[in-house]
């Protein structure tokens, strides 16, 4: 049975309780060494090593399928222009996919961002990343308010001439936003807000940790054979 774990992600497994540093460093590597190479070899290491975490993780094939093509479906079709490559692209994006699935459904976004903090990752793009996330679903409760006072009040655009409301829809978004983000900001101003994400728990680099990135090692030897 699957079970909520403290980072807000559903799931238990040996994968879900590593430190979220480990997991970053150790996906990204993955995804580096593939497409940092053209060869076969590789791109079938490292693949074979993101089905193991995901085996170990319990991240099951239509998991990854539903999250996936989302992403990969447009680098494809952008693919398809350069068809002398389109196999070795194709690998490097499906390797990368994957990586950044397998983070996402073992991390939760918030411990990805505090694993970015640690890692000295420049505090403004970890800032906005949060923000962005935070805010994102807000907007998206705003937009459908909005889309729900429009068809309340009958409005159905059939042509061209009638969609002009929209253009004062985002307007009006624009400027609720705006006021919205004001408002935030002073209020974490009111509660000691100092630039720095804050978080429960502190992350805790383990020895289950260090054996995850250390069998990332082979991967190394493979791309540097190669």
């Amino acid at each position: 049975m699957t079970a909520l774990h403290e980072s807000g992600v559903v799931g238990d497994s040996p994968i879900h309780r590593l430190d979220p540093r480990a997991k970053l460093l150790g996906l990204l590597s993955i995804t580096v060494i593939a497409v940092s190479t053209a060869s076969w070899a590789v791109h079938a290491a490292c693949a074979a090593a993101l089905i193991l975490v995901a085996a170990v993780g319990r991240i099951g094939p239509r998991t990854i399928v539903r999250r996936a093509r989302l992403i990969l479906i447009p680098v494809l079709l952008v693919a398809l222009f350069a068809p002398t490559s389109f196999a070795t692209v194709g690998a490097k994006a499906a390797i990368g996919t994957f990586s950044a699935v397998l983070l996402g459904a073992t991390t939760s976004f918030p411990d990805v961002l505090h694993a970015l903090e640690r890692l000295r990752t420049p505090r403004v793009l970890v800032l906005i990343a949060a923000f962005m996330y935070r805010y994102l679903f807000t907007i998206a409760d705003e937009v459908a308010r909005m889309r729900a006072a429009l068809t309340a009040r009958g409005y159905a655009p059939r042509h061209a001439l009638q969609a002009q409301a929209l253009g004062r829809v985002a307007t009006a978004l624009f400027l609720r936003t705006y006021e919205r983000a004001e408002r935030v900001h002073l209020a974490m101003l009111a509660r000691g807000f100092d630039e720095r994400m804050p978080r429960l728990h502190a992350l805790s680099f383990r020895r289950a940790d260090a054996l995850f990135l250390t069998a990332l090692v082979p991967l190394l030897a493979v791309r540097v054979a190669a």
